[in-house]
């Protein structure tokens, strides 16, 4: 049981960063930017990079998840500011064609091939019954300090109060003096640099690859979608409640059921546990949980 509880908190570390970036930027742009899973990716590249130039490893995610924002906060600028301009229709579907040209530039420059960090060999740690390495353990306890600092941020500052005035009433926001461009920057940086730590941050377990967005682009909308677009804090409470579905979906013994001993779900059936949780809370739910929140947003 304990294993369980511990195998969910290290899936929701892979999605509460990407996912949060992803629900605070729509809270203020108003469009799902299909993109942003594609940020992760090249975060991972990024720090797999500077990893290898010799840098140590926690400097070589902090500097890739820096690069990853710089680069969102360029590629907004550039792209998603002017297409806006036209609707945010218009602006998602640019955001797919951004997110095929970013994967197309990363394959041309690193190949297909999962690339490896090179790490050195250690004990894992034993909690309980449970197993799992040092560096998934740090994930852990990183993705749950940022949070902490986001809270903090969010409530406690007055950047934080601005951010959620302009999410609530742009308009009103602009009639008060805040200057809403800044802001929307900073958050596009923010939120980018959070999706390149989380990208490198998996990379470190499962290795840098192009298909590693592709592979994150249902849970972290699905776990968007669940806490509600716009709601950050709904979005990693959505993420714990999708790796909550996929572990489960996972450690089912279907054994009894069909006269066997162990029969259990292959791993490509996780990506079906986010389409039901996605399906259902459209039909059911479709503001997200936090429907009211959303709706005043």
């Amino acid at each position: 049981m304990l294993q369980f509880f511990i195998d969910t908190l290290m899936r929701t570390s892979d999605l509460a960063l990407v996912a949060l970036g992803l629900s605070m930027l729509y809270g203020l742009v108003k469009f799902p930017n299909i993109a942003h899973v594609q940020y992760a990716m090249v975060g991972a590249f990024l720090a797999y990079w500077l990893h290898g130039l010799g840098l140590p490893l926690a400097l070589a995610l902090v500097l890739g998840a820096v690069l990853t924002g710089l680069l969102t906060l360029l590629v907004q600028l550039l792209v998603f500011d002017r297409l806006l301009q036209s609707g945010p229709a218009i602006a998602m579907i640019g955001s797919l064609a951004v997110s095929m040209l970013l994967v197309a530039m990363v394959l041309g420059v690193a190949g297909s091939f999962p690339h490896m960090f090179v790490l050195p060999n250690m004990e894992p740690v034993v909690i309980g019954d449970a197993r799992l390495s040092r560096a998934q353990l740090w994930m852990v306890l990183t993705t749950a300090a940022l949070l902490v600092v986001f809270l903090v941020l969010l409530f406690y500052t007055q950047a934080g109060r601005a951010m959620r005035a302009l999410a609530s009433n742009r308009a009103l926001a602009d009639a008060s003096g805040l200057n809403a461009s800044r802001i929307t920057n900073v958050v596009t940086l923010l939120s980018g640099a959070l999706a390149g730590l989380g990208g490198g941050m998996l990379a470190i377990s499962g290795g840098a690859h192009v298909n590693l967005g592709n592979d994150m682009l249902l849970p972290v909308f699905a776990a968007a979608i669940l806490g509600g677009l716009g709601n950050p804090i709904g979005a990693v409470a959505g993420a714990f409640l999708i790796a909550l579905a996929e572990t489960t979906v996972t450690n089912i013994n279907f054994g009894p059921m069909l006269g066997e001993s162990l029969v259990f779900l292959p791993a490509s059936y996780i990506g079906a546990a986010a389409f039901l949780i996605l399906l259902l809370t459209l039909l059911f739910k479709p503001y997200g949980l936090f429907d009211k929140e959303v709706r005043r947003v």
